[in-house]
C-alpha cells in the first residue's frame, strides 16, 4: 500500500506550519511532518531527513510548493533523487509537479531554478539594502561577540591567552584575534 507523507516548512521561528499541514492533510497525507528551518540548506533539517527516510516503493512526498522543499536546484535535484532512489514520488498541492510524469518533471525543473533565482535576488537587494544603510550611517553590523578591550586589559595584566578565553566564554582563536595590532576596538 502506498503513502502520502506530507513534508512542510517555514523559515522563522515566528512563522507556522499549520496552513500547509491542513492542505498537505487535505490532499490526502496520512503522515505530515514540519519544521521551522531555512530552506537555503538541507543541512540540519531532521523533519525531512527523517521524511525521506520513510519513504518506500509507490509512496509520494507531498509539499504545498516546491519551495518549501529547497531553494536551490542542487539541494532540489538531490532530494528527488533520494525520492526516486526509493522509488516514491514528488508532488506539490499548489503546482503541477508530479514527478510520475516527464510534464510534473520538467515543471519542478523550472520552477527549482525560479526558486534559486528568487533566493539570489533576494540576497542582492539585502546587500544593498546594507551598503546604503552603512553609507548613511545607520547600519553599523552586529556588535562585537568579542570584548577586545577585555582581553587586551587581561593580556596586560599577565594573563595567558588560553585563561581569558577560560574567564571570557570565548574561543581561543578570537582571543589571538583581538590581540592582532590591526584589530580596532
Amino acid at each position: 500500500m502506498s503513502t502520502i507523507i506530507g513534508y512542510a516548512r517555514v523559515s522563522t521561528d515566528d512563522q507556522d506550519c499549520s496552513i500547509q499541514e491542513t492542505a498537505l492533510k487535505a490532499a490526502g497525507c496520512t503522515i505530515v511532518r514540519s519544521e521551522k528551518k531555512s530552506g537555503t540548506t538541507t543541512d540540519g533539517r531532521a523533519e525531512l531527513d527523517t521524511v525521506l527516510s520513510f519513504l518506500h516503493a509507490g509512496d509520494t512526498l507531498m509539499v504545498t510548493r516546491i519551495d518549501r522543499l529547497a531553494r536551490s536546484v542542487a539541494d532540489l535535484e538531490r532530494i528527488v533523487a533520494q525520492v526516486k532512489e526509493r522509488g516514491a514520488f514528488l508532488r506539490a498541492t499548489e503546482q503541477p509537479i508530479d514527478t510520475s510524469t516527464p510534464a510534473g518533471v520538467a515543471f519542478l525543473q523550472m520552477l527549482a531554478v525560479f526558486a534559486q533565482f528568487e533566493t539570489a535576488i533576494r540576497r542582492e537587494r539585502q546587500m544593498e539594502g546594507i551598503s546604503k544603510a552603512k553609507a548613511a550611517g545607520v547600519y553599523k553590523g552586529r556588535k562585537p561577540s568579542v570584548p577586545v578591550d577585555e582581553v587586551r586589559r587581561l593580556k596586560n595584566q599577565g594573563m595567558k591567552p588560553a585563561h581569558i578565553a577560560r574567564e571570557l566564554g570565548i574561543g581561543r582563536g578570537s582571543v589571538y584575534r583581538a590581540l592582532e595590532p590591526s584589530t580596532v576596538s
